[in-house]
């Protein structure tokens, strides 16, 4: 009866060859390489592969650009659609611009047009943009001493449009900033602003500058002083979370859109981020990272590539803390074949255990 039973179980047995797994087996993925004109790249990251890989260009233009420090004035500058304040002191007996019993005049408000020019009693239209308070206020005097001798001028700036920043997004005071001076940055309006908001997972910042985007992390700013990047009149900042994202499959501790929690993420880095390796069931000879390149760039042979990482190795643990992930990768962590061949045992034995009960 025992022979008779283990006969009949022999065909189940046989097709649990192809049995059903919670992830895919490593030869699986890569079978379709074989062919004699394969759709996907495979590259195994070693130590030896790391370099050629410098040298390929970022998928899709995800390399984020960014404008580096330069030193400005110091000085105040007039612009467009700034507003001047003017207190003009007269000491003659014949004054043009006071009364009887008047020392000064005063002149609030003067709006410089968008060609640059204020307009001054008996003086007309004076170009003042692109100068400083100071250069402005001896131009002024200069032209009201030809028909006024013994006149002084006193002249203040109020920055308009042209002379601010605005804080669109991420921090605890957002709108617009005036600029002091020339060498207002990057991390000067967000202090303007009250300080970025907390909650931000690896904060970005995004500098918008007339058709142009750049983009870099907060924690980039803050150890890289030559990164704070001096701002012009007319820059929108926003502060926001870090939307980039790897995915992680197969055998991991979880499955699901990982966030990225910093700047640069490891292969070792994203392994930990997925919860690690299942012991009974996953690979570490076999975790395969998926990234789509463009079509027509140099580099990879195909525009889909799968790198392999082999985990079992010096090599491989070392050139996986050096190989980075790129945003949208797929991470997956391969099933090991051993899970099943237990899962085959498991069953044979059980049908041995059933045929000594009905014996």
């Amino acid at each position: 009866m025992r022979f008779l039973i283990c006969l009949l179980l022999l065909p189940v047995l046989v097709a649990c060859t192809a049995l059903p797994c919670g992830a895919a087996v490593e030869r699986d993925i890569l079978a379709s390489t074989d062919a004699e004109a394969p759709e996907v790249a495979v590259y195994p990251v070693t130590r030896a592969f790391l370099p050629a890989l410098a040298d390929w260009p970022a998928p899709d233009g995800q390399d984020r650009k960014w404008i580096g420090h330069t030193r400005g004035s110091d000085a105040q500058i007039i612009r467009p659609g700034d507003r001047l304040d003017m207190v003009v002191w007269e000491s003659g007996e014949n004054a043009l611009l006071t009364g009887a019993d008047q020392r000064a005049t005063r002149m609030e408000g003067l709006r410089v047009s968008a060609a640059g020019t204020i307009f001054v009693p008996y003086v007309g239209a004076l170009k003042v943009s692109g100068r400083t308070p100071d250069s402005a206020r001896g131009l002024v005097q200069r032209k009201l001493e030809e028909s006024v001798p013994a006149v002084q001028v006193q002249l203040l700036m109020a920055e308009g449009r042209h002379n601010a920043v605005d804080l669109v997004a991420g921090v605890r005071t957002p709108g617009p900033v005036p600029m002091p001076d020339q060498n207002f940055t990057v991390l000067s309006a967000l202090s303007a602003g009250g300080g970025v908001l907390p909650g931000l997972r690896n904060p970005q910042v995004r500098l918008m500058r007339g058709t142009s985007v750049y983009a870099t992390s907060l924690e980039r700013l803050y150890s890289q002083p030559k990164l704070d990047t001096r701002l012009r009149g007319g820059d929108k900042l926003i502060v926001e979370e870090d939307r980039r994202y790897f995915l992680a499959l197969g055998a991991a501790g979880k499955e699901a859109q990982v966030p990225f929690n910093r700047d640069s993420i490891s292969a070792l880095d994203a392994v930990a981020l997925m919860g690690g390796l299942q012991d009974s069931r996953a690979d570490p000879g076999g975790i395969l990272i998926l990234r789509s390149y463009p079509e027509g760039i140099r580099g990879p042979s195909q525009p889909r590539v799968v790198f392999t990482l082999d985990l079992t190795t010096s090599d491989g643990l070392f050139s996986a803390r050096q190989f980075l992930i790129r945003p949208q990768d797929l991470v997956l962590a391969t099933e090991s074949p051993m899970s099943n061949t237990g899962t085959i045992l498991a069953l044979f034995g059980s049908a041995i255990g059933l045929s000594r009960v009905i014996d």
